[in-house]
């Protein structure tokens, strides 16, 4: 039998389609903490869930009851709360007293003038990609309304456990900035918030379920992800099952990449996600700037097609700095915008400079 071996078109074809799979981003409250480290623009910081009771003064509310848990993290508090709350009314009260709290916590913050981690993330990505948070603060939000004045090329944005800046329209369905004007001349109604217990429900809420959607349609063709300061915790037991339905078996992605910045040891963080990696497909950051979106923003399936795939090396150092400015973001992303609306509708490869 005669062998049968691709054309250039059908390399070409090959490379085209590989390049143009998502690459995508799912954050935890590691990543917010990341993007504020010194604190917003009124020098408040954020706290991940562990001791967030303690940081934010919530003592008083929970001294209205007795909590069986000695822990100080706010989902096994919040897990015992609800559980009691069905047969105790004064923990139903003083679970909705910890709500409006932290809905407005996470409301009052505000970007640093300065660039942030999810600054950079959002420019490091095109339209094609996705960013899928668990946080519930506005700092993605306005990160990426900072970012649209440079280009409207940017990654899609799913909230999978809601958004203080994120609103809907039920009529219209209707997503959007909340309090923005609807198309039917309704302000944006706030989403509701998926608070940490066992069961959640993903399902019922409109926004909730469309978020989980788009990131379950992103999953299933994506080319590169990247799980940024998410420690998968065990009140996320239904949501790391539903990724791990959309991604499939580890085993049948022997081509994909995966990439995780977090701040746990190496061993224990590949440990909690070996289930999604093939083999030795995966790398391990300490640092946004490390990871191929920092080394090779808007390009980063292109570059590790490139590097993986045609045996090409990387100028690793061409990408963003920790130190940049927004003109110096601007600078840099310039020319590479310029080819994506250049080559918009086309087949054509975009421009690699990392190579």
């Amino acid at each position: 039998m005669k062998d049968v071996y691709p054309t250039p078109k059908d390399l070409y074809d090959y490379e085209y389609y590989m390049k143009s799979r998502p690459h995508v981003v799912i954050l935890g409250a590691g990543a917010s903490c990341a993007a504020i480290p010194n604190g917003d623009k009124n020098g408040r910081k954020i706290s991940a869930m562990n001791g967030f009771i303690e940081k934010l003064g919530l003592t008083d509310i929970l001294e209205k009851i007795n909590i069986n848990t000695s822990s100080g993290n706010l989902e096994d508090i919040y897990m015992e709360l609800d559980e009691r709350s069905k047969t105790e009314p004064n923990c139903m009260d003083v679970k909705h007293e910890l709500e409006e709290v932290i809905h407005d916590y996470m409301t009052s913050f505000k970007l640093p003038e300065s660039p942030t981690v999810y600054d950079y993330l959002i420019m490091g990505l095109t339209s094609k990609d996705l960013i899928a948070t668990f946080n519930w603060d506005p700092l993605l939000v306005q990160a990426y309304a900072r970012a649209m004045a440079y280009t409207t090329n940017l990654p899609q944005l799913a909230f999978l456990h809601g958004n203080v800046a994120v609103g809907c329209c039920l009529e219209d369905n209707v997503m959007g900035n909340v309090g923005m004007p609807c198309r039917c001349g309704n302000p944006l109604a706030p989403t509701k918030l998926l608070f940490p217990i066992k069961n959640k429900d993903y399902a019922s809420d409109i926004s909730i379920s469309k978020s989980w959607k788009s990131l379950n349609n992103a999953l299933e063709v994506a080319y590169m992800v990247t799980i940024f300061g998410y420690s998968a915790p065990k009140s996320d037991v239904e949501a790391i099952a539903m990724l791990k339905k959309a991604w499939g078996a580890a085993e049948e992605r022997k081509y994909e990449e995966i990439e995780i910045v977090d701040l746990r040891d190496e061993y224990e963080v590949i440990e909690s996600w070996e289930d999604f990696i093939h083999t030795h497909h995966y790398s391990y950051h300490n640092s946004f700037f490390t990871t191929t979106i920092g080394r090779c923003p808007r390009r980063s399936c292109e570059a590790t097609f490139d590097r993986l795939m045609s045996d090409q090396w990387l100028e690793p150092d061409k990408g963003f700095k920790s130190n940049m400015d927004f003109s110096d973001i601007d600078k840099l992303t310039c020319d590479l915008i310029i080819d994506e609306e250049r080559k918009k509708g086309t087949n054509q490869l975009l421009l690699d400079p990392y190579v």
